[in-house]
This record gives structure tokens, sequence and C-alpha cells, in this order.
């Protein structure tokens, strides 16, 4: 069985075919997030340090830090800021090292900057996952020699000098050449973890099939791990946990191995609590004196003002369960059952149904 191995100073993450699924936390990433991007900027990391602590609470089993960061203010002062170059490994030191501060889970090194890759694997301790190289003949000259140099995993993004293309048999091929290249460097295919490339399935009505069927090639004829930016399939569309929910099993069943995604699900904020609070008063509806906010939020079917696992996760681990990936159900079991409470075991319960029979 292939498996691709993910290390911290202290823990293991295992992506591979007889493995539960793999959760790679998606939320260190200043990409479209304005309000974390300008705390970057003035050198704060609290943000980073609370989204960590949450993504592993959630059930991450590996955490990817991005460093693609745009400094603006800093750009008006210094041109040299204009350069991602310039920022990037900086800044992904500095990521990598808070993260580490709070949690010893296996790290993915995620940036376009060969510099901050390096920076990345320079500050990670053991041994990370590397985001990414594509089949573009300059990236492979440039990341290659990174993963070879310092013993590590990677992602191989099935694109191209051509770009990205809408026939899967292309994208295997894509895949297929970033294989025999690493192996030319080294590296075996044990180490490389193949990114299809997800297309929203809202402007392409066959994007789910042909994922599945990618996955299910590249597992039996290149025997490699897969990956993918899980969110993509569901882009514009409503109910957007829906689709995620049903694509992750279904990728599961193919053959797939890990996704890069957000484990949780955000909190609910004051301005939402407030809005509903109003309507609620508006609708004639008195509330309880002293009603907390949690309290409100869970009465009115809201969600949670505290940051807690994502129904994505919920499919995952039903899907572990069903795939013989979680022994027992005793994960899907923790996770199910409330706070503070018992419970007999599974066997237990199996055998409490054959006594009422």
């Amino acid at each position: 069985m292939t498996r691709t191995v993910v290390e911290s100073n202290s823990k293991t993450s295992i992506i591979g075919f007889d493995q539960p699924f793999s959760v790679i936390g998606e939320r260190i990433n200043p990409t479209g997030r304005k309000i974390l991007n300008e705390e970057l900027e003035r050198g704060d990391f609290s943000r980073v340090q609370a989204d960590a602590l949450a993504q592993v609470a959630a059930g991450a089993t590996i955490l990817d830090i991005n460093s693609g960061a745009v400094f603006s203010n800093k750009m008006a002062e210094d041109v040299r800021y204009a350069d991602n170059n310039f920022v990037e490994p900086t800044l992904m030191r500095q990521l990598v090292e808070k993260v580490q501060e709070v949690t010893d889970i296996p790290l993915c090194i995620d940036s376009s900057v060969p510099g901050a890759l390096e920076a990345g694997l320079e500050a990670a301790n053991g041994r990370p996952l590397l985001n990414s190289v594509t089949g573009e003949e300059e990236r492979l000259e440039l990341v290659l020699p990174l993963v070879k140099k310092y013993n590590v995993p990677v992602v191989a993004i099935s694109n191209d000098d051509t770009g990205i293309s809408e026939d899967p048999d292309v994208r295997f091929a894509v895949a297929k050449r970033i294989v025999e290249r690493a192996a030319d460097h080294g590296i075996p295919a044990h180490d490389i973890v193949v990114d299809p490339l997800v297309m929203p399935i809202g402007a392409m009505g066959t994007a789910g099939l042909q994922v599945f069927t990618l996955v299910r090639r590249l597992r039996e004829e290149l025997g490699v791990n897969t990956t993918c930016g899980a969110s993509n399939i569901s882009f514009g569309l409503p109910n957007r946990h829906g689709i995620n929910n049903a694509f992750l099993p279904m990728a599961m069943a193919a053959g797939m191995t890990s996704a890069i995604m957000n484990p949780v699900a955000l909190p609910v904020g004051p301005k939402k609590i407030a809005a509903k609070k109003e309507e609620i008063e508006a609708a004639g509806i008195i509330l309880p004196e002293g009603m907390d906010d949690e309290t409100f939020v869970k009465l009115f079917g809201m969600g949670s003002t505290l940051a807690r696992p994502g129904k994505e996760m919920e499919a995952i681990r039903a899907a572990n369960f069903l795939t013989n990936n979680d022994e027992g159900g005793a994960d899907w079991i923790k996770f199910n059952k409330p706070a503070g409470t018992g419970g007999a075991s599974g066997r237990g319960r199996r055998g409490g149904r054959r006594g009422r029979a």
C-alpha cells in the first residue's frame, strides 16, 4: 500500500490507501482574507495561531501554511514589497515558527515562490509536505531538487505550460510526467501526492465524474496518493456545504486520500446575533432575561458562537467508518457523543439491538 509520511517533531500523519482520510487545514492563508493580510503586515500572528488551534481541534491532521500576502502599505514605502520573492521567504519562516509555538501537528509548506518553500523547509520541524510542483518545466527544475534535498513529500498539480486542461486524459498525462521526472531525481512515487484539479461543477457538469475517474487511474496506474482543493467543486453555488458533503465521500470511495480544506465551521459573529435579535423583537417574541449568546444561536438554529468541526468533517468521519478506516467506529462515536456523557461501545449497542429483536 502506498503511504506518504508527513511528520513533525512528535507526530506522524500518514496519507495512504489504507488510512483514514487526511484533512489538510487551509485556513492559514492570507489570500482573500483582508483582515488576516493586514494583521500579518503589522506583524500580528495571533489570528494565525488561533486558526491553527481551531483547525487541529476540528480534526485537521496536517496544517497548510501559505505565505501569499500582499503588503500594500509597506509597498507604498518600499518598492521591494511589491515582489513576492522579497516578501514571502521571511513571512513563511515567521508563519511556520508561530504555528509551531502552539501546536506540533505536521505542516504543509505552500507557496509559488521557491525561496519561500525553502525558508519553510528550513524552519519546519520534522518532515513537512511541500505544496507544490506543477508540470511546467521551469517549476520542475526549481522544486524537485528541493524535494530531494530535504527528503520531503510533495503535492504535484496536474497542469503544465499549456494551463489547466478540461480533458482528464491530459491531466493524467501531466501527473504521470511529474511522477516520472521525480523518479529521475530519486524521488519515489509514494512521496508524490497528486492534485488532479477539481473544476467547479456549476461551470462543468462532468467535473465530479472527471475527478472520480482520474483518482481511480492515479491510484491504479501510478500508485500515488491524491489530494484536492475540496471547496472548488461547489464554487459559485448555493448551499456549498451540501455539495461538498456529497463530493468528499464519493471522492474517497474513488480512492482520494486527502483534501486541502477548511475543517472548521466558523462561529456566528456579534453582528449576525444582533440582527437576529432585532428580527425576533420585531416579531414580538420575548426572550428570557439573561440568555447568553451561545444558547440564543443554538435555539434559533444559527450554529454556534464557538469554532467547531464543519459539516464536511462529519461526512469524512462517516466515510472513514464506512470504508473500515475507523476501527469499530471509535472516532465516529467520539465525534458524535455529547460532552460529558458516557455511552456504551459500538459492540454493546449492537448487542442491545439483537436483544430487542
